[in-house]
């Protein structure tokens, strides 16, 4: 193991992270101005991902109903992803890729946020999720990999990546997540002054 190994992949990670950060700034306002907006009406989230992106969404989840840095008020976000009994209910009589569309139809309403996240922005049961919360009359956001995928077509708003390494992708939406935390609990965190 070479320590130019290690220290390039945190170049190459800090650059990515940087450049889509850059890139996604106009995205990441008007989705952080969407969620106070769904929040103050009495709506709320609701965030999914398959793998890395289903830690993710259960994180982000965490940090917006509990902290982020600050104890605020708290505020309405879940993770389809941490029910096992609904989701191999739903696999099971169903197909997987209504895992979270199925749920997005018995949770969501108009005025709520559905948020998807998938690192290569083609993922089946997070394009149809979010479909059906579009159809619910609800604002969709998504987390997604390179520019031009289905996911990104099908959103409200979509942040993308300057990249298509699914590392680097996983490591510029936490970085892009925990932007849209902060800026949420510094809203709250004013207004509760």
């Amino acid at each position: 193991m070479q320590t130019e190994d290690i220290t390039g992949f945190f170049e190459t990670s800090s650059r990515i992270i940087l450049q889509s950060g850059k890139k996604n700034g106009e995205s990441i306002t008007r989705m952080v101005q969407a969620m106070i907006r769904c929040f103050d009406n009495g709506n709320k989230l609701l965030i999914f991902g398959n793998g890395g992106s289903a830690s993710q969404s259960q994180h982000f989840a965490a940090e917006i109903v509990n902290k982020f840095k600050a104890y605020r008020k708290a505020l309405p976000a879940l993770a389809l992803t941490t029910d096992s009994s609904v989701m191999t209910s739903i696999s099971n009589d169903l197909e997987y890729a209504a895992v979270f569309s199925r749920q997005v139809e018995a949770l969501g309403k108009s005025g709520d946020i559905a948020w998807g996240l998938s690192t290569s922005g083609t993922s089946a049961n997070v394009i149809r999720a979010v479909k059906a919360a579009a159809k619910a009359g609800m604002t969709t956001i998504a987390f997604a990999g390179a520019a031009g995928s289905e996911l990104e077509a099908v959103s409200d708003i979509c942040l993308t990546a300057q990249s298509k390494e699914t590392p680097n992708i996983q490591e510029f939406h936490l970085c892009a997540g925990h932007v849209i935390c902060d800026l949420i609990e510094k809203q709250y965190l004013q207004s509760a002054e």
